[in-house]
């Protein structure tokens, strides 16, 4: 139809109506997000998600999702199959209506699901449409049915030469030919869905993502305890197959998503409540709709732990349903979350020492370090467009609040003492979270240099240096006052600043959050550097490239070392991560090596016993004398301030250790690693050193 010329003659002709699946195939992106790669994960979604809905009721234990290397995927499930017979008012079977009418299904009030994903009646609809071919087999009364669509039309494909979607299509066009293509034991039921995007639709290039899939398949396992999930890839050389299923349900889903150290054990709270929805309702001797005020039931289940760490990690669902952007049921858990620790926090204010100038708490302080999950289940469940990203069923937001506060408050004034033990570390935690928060504000407050117009609140004892750029500039923290003074001369000030600390600092570890900003040592490096803490640390506003642990080469020393990089892994871990954390590597020897001839005397440094005998060796070997005895350092006061610059400060000469995080499994093995060695638990760090008692030589003891 050509386009108007003018606005006088835009008429109705001019307008055009789409029906039925042409609508979904002129809008895709309406229906499933996108036509990218999540677009054509979303409609195996679906069809993944219809099988699941029936494991949510009981009548599905399995389920088979295969790649093909054909661009094809297929779902198999033993379900109780897609019904064959025919819908009275159709006159068509179940299986066409199911996959080729919108808003056609189970799930819109009837008895045969009580909660649901697919509540639109438009998820294996819409993927019919956006399919150059679907094939569907439903096992059924001791028979196999199958029927075939071409971008959501029935018919029959001649698959004589191969199973393809451009294999010669015949439409239906008297009547629909649900087909009997085999026979099966009576008590076998499922259904097989298989289909091959369009790529009218879809880029060629776009392909499924497997690792999306097993994340998903894992994901739902956990929600629905006793579910088996395989996931097959035939596309590769070497095709595989995994499988995943879960007996602990959510809770195990919380203690497999959380990473770090916990500060309480994984809590379930359930419950439930109801609430009175007006839906329309088909009269089934008339068939209009009518309104009618129905009482519905809304389950509530969540688990939740917190952890040392800061990040938080919250996922929703409901009726299995991912829901990314939260929702109702969000609201609902957020408000009792911030208003049950307030309450207690409150409550504890005298034990906690909170004063009158301490803040109030707010969500992300109680969040830090948090792992949730939040599932509910209801019928109909109103959805924010059929990606169903967001809940918007307005009462669940109360039910959840309610059943949330109720089952939090419990815990927390538990009078057992172990949940007591745990209460307490919880709410240390979050009245830490609290005044780091608070801190960080304050330190972004401050000027990142002084100058000579301003004072700066820095620690008098930082020596800072001049430069202003921060890639150039190096905080060198020192294990000592009596170190800082050869440090001092040794540093070339322009851009080499230093902090002395006194010996041990705090092991963060173990301590809250609390403890750790009252510790003034802890306190004055995190100052010092000026990025904040925790989750409100901001590496952009670090006030120095590189940050080095200069210690004695001693047991104290390493010893020093480790709670210092105890204290960065945890509350400032993006400075190791981006490599700006490093460890100064002092000799242990100096050899004055005696004139000999033309050659004038020299002093060489060795880091190591092994390295000693080796050089002394050396000098054997070509006939130097070295003076008697070699010179031990016992820590960095000993040396010259010329010996501490060549050897551990001047870019030009010194040794330096980056500490570094690789990827995520060496992130994983550093928490594991901190804990064992700085954690609370003292049974396995003993079980630790007794069995690396052995490896020790009594003779490299430095005592």
């Amino acid at each position: 139809m050509p386009p108007p010329t003018s606005a006088t003659e835009y008429t109705a002709r001019h307008l055009s109506v789409l029906e039925g699946l042409e609508a979904v195939r002129k809008r895709p992106a309406m229906y499933i997000g996108s036509t990218d790669q999540r677009g054509l994960m979303h409609c195996l979604w679906e069809i993944v998600d219809n099988a699941v809905d029936e494991a949510l009721e009981g009548f599905c234990d399995s389920i088979e999702v295969v790649l093909h290397p054909d661009h094809s995927a297929e779902v198999r499930d033993n379900g109780r199959g897609v019904p064959v017979d025919d819908v009275p008012e159709l006159g068509l079977s179940g299986v066409e209506v199911v996959y080729t009418k919108l808003h056609a299904g189970g799930k819109f009030g009837g008895s045969s699901y009580t909660s649901s994903g697919g509540l639109h009646g438009v998820g294996a609809s819409v993927v019919n449409a956006l399919s150059a071919r679907m094939d569907v087999e439903v096992d059924r009364n001791g028979v196999t049915h199958y029927m075939a669509f071409r971008r959501g039309e029935p018919g029959s494909f001649d698959d004589s030469k191969e199973k393809v979607p451009g294999s010669p299509f015949t439409p239906f066009t008297v009547s629909s030919n649900l087909e009997k293509i085999g026979k099966v034991p009576k008590k076998r039921t499922g259904t097989r869905v298989r289909f091959w995007a369009d790529f009218q639709i879809f880029p060629k290039t776009v392909d499924f993502d497997v690792e999306a899939l097993k994340d998903r398949a894992r994901q739902t396992t956990f929600l629905v305890p006793g579910l088996s999930i395989t996931v097959t890839d035939q596309r590769t050389d070497e095709p595989f197959s995994e499988t995943f299923i879960s007996e602990g349900g959510i809770v195990d889903y919380v203690n497999f998503l959380a990473k770090d150290a916990s500060v309480t054990d994984t809590w379930k709270i359930t419950g439930e409540g109801t609430y009175l929805e007006m839906v329309q309702v088909q009269d089934p001797k008339t068939g209009h709709l009518s309104p009618q005020e129905i009482e519905r039931t809304c389950e509530v289940e969540i688990a939740l732990r917190w952890g040392i760490g800061y990040d938080t990690v919250v996922k929703s669902f409901v009726n299995i349903i991912a829901t990314p952007v939260g929702g109702t049921h969000i609201q609902g858990f957020d408000a009792a979350l911030l208003k049950t620790l307030r309450t207690e926090i409150q409550a504890n204010s005298r034990r906690l020492k909170l004063n009158t100038k301490d803040q109030r708490v707010e969500k992300d302080d109680c969040m830090a370090g948090m792992t949730a999950i939040v599932t509910v289940r209801l019928p109909e469940p109103e959805f924010e467009g059929q990606t169903k990203e967001a809940l918007g069923t307005a009462a669940v937001r109360s039910i959840v609040s309610n059943v949330m506060s109720e089952g939090l408050t419990q815990r927390l004034r538990s009078k057992k003492r172990d949940d007591k033990a745990q209460t307490m570390g919880l709410l240390e935690k979050i009245v830490g979270e609290m005044r780091a928060r608070v801190a960080a504000r304050m330190h972004k407050e401050i000027t990142r240099r002084k100058n000579a117009l301003e004072t700066s609140s820095l620690p008098s004892k930082l020596a800072d240096c001049r430069s202003d750029e921060v890639d150039r500039s190096e905080l060198f923290i020192v294990e000592g006052d009596s170190a800082l003074g050869t440090a001092k001369a040794a540093r070339s000030s322009d851009f080499q600043a230093l902090l002395p600390i006194r010996g041990k600092i705090l092991n963060v570890q173990k301590a809250s959050t609390a403890d750790m900003l009252a510790n003034a040592e802890c306190a004055a490096i995190i100052q010092v550097i000026g990025a904040g803490s925790g989750r409100s640390f901001d590496v952009e506003q670090a006030r120095y490239g590189k940050v080095i642990f200069m210690t004695d080469a001693d047991v104290d020393g390493a010893h020093i070392r480790t709670l210092l990089l105890t204290l960065f892994f945890r509350y400032m871990r993006p400075m190791i991560e981006a490599g700006r954390v490093y460890a100064a590597v002092p000799p242990l020897h100096r050899i004055e090596v005696s004139a000999q001839g033309r050659k004038p005397r020299e002093y060489r440094y060795t880091y190591s016993e092994t390295e000693l005998h080796e050089e002394l060796a050396a000098l054997a070997r070509t006939g130097r004398n070295y003076k008697e005895p070699i010179q031990r350092y016992k820590g960095l006061g000993e040396m010259d301030a010329d010996q501490l610059a060549e050897t551990t400060m001047d870019p030009q000469h010194r040794t330096l250790r980056r500490i570094t995080i690789e990827d995520e499994a060496a992130l994983e093995q550093a928490q594991d690693i901190f804990e064992l060695l700085m954690g609370s638990t003292v049974a396995p760090r003993k079980e630790f050193i007794v069995q690396g008692a052995t490896s020790i030589s009594r003779d490299a003891i430095d005592a």
